[in-house]
């Protein structure tokens, strides 16, 4: 596939002190590596490499914070991890990184030119690599559910132990059901007194219809918690939606 050979330099990485984990309160710094010991009970024990797509009903919830912080603590703990900005219609990785756009997923996706994967490597971590979403593409969801997608993430996942994607939200647009059949499975990020319950139906209607494996929910600024970001709380399953399939309100 050659997308190792680009030598195009990408703006360093700055740290974003409302993104990365560590400038978190205490409270959530603890939840996202409570999130990160709970994934290894919710991964199938012989995946060498974690593809996990993080998404959410709707817009607003806080599902790109969480890629990012969640991609961070993995990278903390040794794993190798990269992180792709997949809402190629709305990314924001690159701005909450403070890094240039370009290149990114879809200059890999198109083919035009090889790409060094040493130039998404942040300045934070050694093993922790952004992958921006590069220009805004005409075509997000055929790209993201194309041959060379499943290509790259396979010649990706050589390379890495987890891979987590940003995906743009479920009710929205069907881009992250188009990629699902690619990926380990997805998180779902829920926003606390903000989706609304007939929402987050239709989000977990349309994932079991698509077959994707959800892997668990986050809860964003739950009011249980204290500080300007709440407490993350991750569950199995959702607790509304024992109607669907196998999702129960089991708590890990």
């Amino acid at each position: 596939m050659g997308i190792f050979n680009k030598s195009k330099k990408i703006m360093s990485v700055k740290e974003n002190e409302k993104t990365l984990h560590r400038n978190l309160k205490f409270t959530a710094t603890e939840q996202y590596k409570l999130l990160r010991a709970n994934l290894s009970f919710t991964l199938p024990e012989d995946c060498e490499c974690a593809i996990i797509g993080v998404t959410s009903a709707m817009r607003g919830e806080g599902k790109s914070t969480t890629a990012v912080n969640l991609s961070y603590v993995l990278a903390e703990s040794g794993k190798r991890v990269l992180l792709i900005d997949g809402d190629m219609r709305l990314p924001s990785i690159a701005r909450k990184m403070k890094l240039s756009n370009s290149p990114g997923l879809t200059d890999l996706l198109k083919g035009e030119e090889t790409i060094q994967m040493g130039i998404f490597k942040s300045s934070q971590l050694n093993n922790w690599y952004i992958m921006p979403a590069g220009d805004l593409p005409p075509n997000p969801s055929e790209l993201l559910g194309s041959k060379r997608m499943a290509n790259s993430l396979k010649v990706l996942s050589a390379n890495f132990d987890y891979i987590i994607i940003d995906l743009p939200p479920v009710n929205i647009v069907s881009d992250a059901l188009t990629i699902s059949k690619f990926i380990t499975g997805v998180i779902v990020v829920v926003r606390e007194d903000y989706t609304e319950k007939k929402e987050l139906e239709t989000c977990f209607r349309q994932l079991k219809l698509s077959d994707v494996k959800v892997l668990g929910c986050v809860i964003n600024e739950s009011k249980n918690g204290k500080g300007s970001y709440g407490k993350y709380k991750y569950k199995r399953y959702y607790k509304y939606y024992k109607t669907y399939g196998n999702y129960d309100s089991a708590e890990t």
